[in-house]
């Protein structure tokens, strides 16, 4: 075997070494033709032990600003994937070959091929690229003789974001690779070669992968499969052995950013501390930021004036129904959920046990605040499954009384909005326009909203035969006759007295595309369980599915997981003790719910929801009383894979 020279001397050494053993596994063109590749080793610099795969976790280290590096130059010397492969030239005379490598994330993607054989267009849609600069084309080889040997040949790559140089990921002239960030999961690769006169014939799109015509862009995996079993036409489409599985873990430990965007008119450069703040270490560092939720005039409660510490065995059913049956509308106090005033207030980091505490803080009479708290991630991805370790505050008491607070686990579209972050175009009657508006919202194509949820508190599911509205028993203000201020529990709720409903949630914006798009009580199965999807209108702009779960398994243990599987055809929930003991509680796919395709980034809140926004709950936020001492909630661990 010779070698070519392509760039040093070290090099080629390290292409000898690698040629020289283990091509029992290496992949073959064979045929008639002007030229047979084989031995192509996508991943050289990195060893596959006894498997095929290579496992990465993405690099946090400066990634806020230039998106993610696979690899970074702390995983592999000059951040490179370095490759090769040998070329056999059977031309009869010198030849140069031209070549490309191809990279392109198998485990969420779209099929290419419809069932007929043809471009699925959604294809366009997957994550795939080449060189750094994608709108480089096909690489020169240095002349091969026609010697009836095999000659190596040694290039590098690296997997970035926005790939494809979208122009809608730019911003003044800057690719802005952030904005489509590489996916995780499973990566394939493939190298291209060609002879220069099937180069010269092949079309602008199929060798700059940026290009796009009338129809979008090229899919090389559609494009060059023909080419796998035929090298006679001058082109070899030949796969790589060895394959790359991304996996993202985010480091709660490493700080808690703050936002100034959340803090108007505050000069908060010199608040916060070494683990939580606005310094340049946790600017470029932090995975994680704190979270403000929006609060608007909707939000807004007539809330009894009673402070108790709602967690505690002394606060009872019996208690509820008497503030609820003797405190008049005027004694109540107006307010909205609060939130954080000044920044790492209620959110700290410990980069000793790597977790982040959140707290909602208690309050005092006179004070009179709810206040909500949540941390969001920082860096955005388009699919994955989200798996988070976590000890969230119990919503339930001893005496099975609700604190009023709403542990919500939720995906939502990576800010700033705009074009480049999109969802699929909803065709014909399109979206509803806005997440806040009624049904008066005109309908569009193109938004860039999206959410996909886990909401867990004390509710009532609507679906299958759960009776709406619940019967939920009101008191009656008689001091004289007990039987009429202290109600108990419905017959059909008070089994479910130590539950709280875990909800899951996609706001598809009322997208009537899915060819099962409807309203009222759907069913769908899944893995042999069927679930009960629901939808109030068919403006409504989100699908739910709820079920009873046991407070005490998923916050009274040391910590639980919540999972949130996140493809390009379906959404699937799942709760668990331990990563390999997780069970489905939810599952939604495109046949009835529009699946969002754009870039989202994952929060973790302890919320103060107006039960007006779930009827039929069996506690109402305005007659439950403001918590006397915090609760709190903690964040373990987030794997994204």
């Amino acid at each position: 075997m010779k070698f070519i020279n392509q760039f040093w001397l070290l090099q080629i050494l390290f292409a000898a070494a690698i040629f020289g053993c283990g091509r029992s596994k290496d992949s073959v063109n064979p045929g008639k033709g002007p030229f047979v590749v084989k031995d192509f080793n996508a991943l050289a610099n990195f060893s596959t032990g006894k498997s095929d795969t290579i496992r990465l976790s993405l690099d946090y280290s400066g990634a806020f600003q230039n998106g993610f590096e696979i690899p970074s130059v702390r995983q592999a010397e000059g951040g490179k994937f370095q490759f090769l492969f040998s070329i056999q030239n059977n031309t009869g005379k010198p030849a140069r070959f031209r070549y490309k490598i191809h990279y392109q994330n198998e485990t969420y993607k779209f099929n290419e091929f419809e069932s007929d054989g043809e471009f699925n267009p959604l294809a366009h849609e997957n994550f795939y690229g080449s060189w750094d600069d994608t709108t480089s084309g096909f690489r020169l080889t240095e002349p091969i003789p026609a010697d009836g040997e095999f000659h190596a040949i040694a290039d590098s790559f690296r997997i970035v974001g926005n790939p494809r140089f979208e122009r809608k990921c730019f911003d003044q002239g800057v690719n802005q690779r952030w904005k489509r960030n590489p996916r995780v999961g499973n990566y394939a690769f493939n190298i291209i070669v060609a002879t220069e006169q099937a180069y010269d014939e092949l079309p602008i799109t199929a060798i700059h992968f940026n290009k796009l015509d009338s129809t979008g862009y090229t899919n090389p995996t559609f494009f060059y499969s023909k080419y796998n079993d035929n090298p006679t036409q001058g082109i070899s489409f030949v796969s790589s052995p060895k394959t790359l599985k991304v996996d993202a873990r985010p480091d709660p430990g490493a700080g808690v950013y703050t936002n100034p965007y959340y803090f108007p008119g505050i000069d908060i450069s010199s608040m916060g501390n070494d683990n939580c703040g606005t310094s340049e270490r946790i600017y470029m560092d932090a995975a994680f930021e704190q979270f403000i939720n929006n609060v608007d005039k909707s939000m807004r409660f007539e809330n009894i004036p009673v402070v108790r510490d709602v967690m505690g065995v002394d606060y009872t059913q019996t208690d509820y129904n008497w503030d609820k049956a003797f405190y008049r509308r005027d004694e109540t106090v107006s307010v909205l959920p609060g939130v954080a005033k000044y920044p790492c207030e209620t959110v700290s980091a410990d980069p000793v046990t790597r977790s982040i505490t959140m707290r909602n803080p208690g309050t005092r009479e006179g004070i009179w605040k709810k206040e909500s708290v949540g941390i969001r991630t920082r860096h955005g991805f388009t699919y994955g499954k989200y798996r988070l370790k976590c000890k969230l505050t119990e919503l339930l008491n001893k005496n099975n009384v609700w604190n009023g607070l709403t542990n919500a686990i939720w995906l939502l579209a990576q800010p700033p909005g705009g074009e480049w972050n999109q969802r699929r175009s909803c065709d014909n009657t399109g979206y509803m326009e806005t997440y806040w508006g009624g049904d008066n919202d005109k309908r569009v194509p193109l938004i860039s909203y999206s959410e996909i949820d886990f909401e867990i508190l004390k509710a009532t599911p609507y679906c299958p035969s759960y009776d709406y509205p619940p019967l939920v028993k009101n008191p009656i203000g008689d001091a004289r006759n007990s039987d009429k201020w202290n109600v108990g529990t419905s017959s059909d709720l008070k089994q479910f007295a130590d539950k709280i409903t875990v909800a899951c949630t996609n706001w598809d914006m009322a997208c009537p595309q899915p060819a099962k798009f409807d309203v009222g009580c759907q069913e769908v199965t899944y893995e042999g369980k069927t679930f009960y999807s629901h939808r109030w209108t068919d403006k409504y702009r989100a699908l739910s599915q709820k079920t009873y779960q046991s407070d005490d398994e998923l916050f009274g243990s040391d910590f639980y997981y919540f999972e949130i599987d996140w493809r390009p055809t379906e959404i699937i929930w799942r709760i668990g003790p331990s990563p390999d003991k997780m069970r489905v509680v939810g599952y939604m796919n495109d046949q009835s719910t529009s699946i969002p395709n754009n870039q989202m980034t994952l929060i973790v809140t302890q919320e103060y929801h107006n039960t007006k926004w779930w009827p039929g709950s069996p506690f109402d936020q305005e007659n439950l009383p403001f918590p006397s001492r915090d609760l709190i909630g903690k964040i373990y661990e987030l794997v994204i894979e």
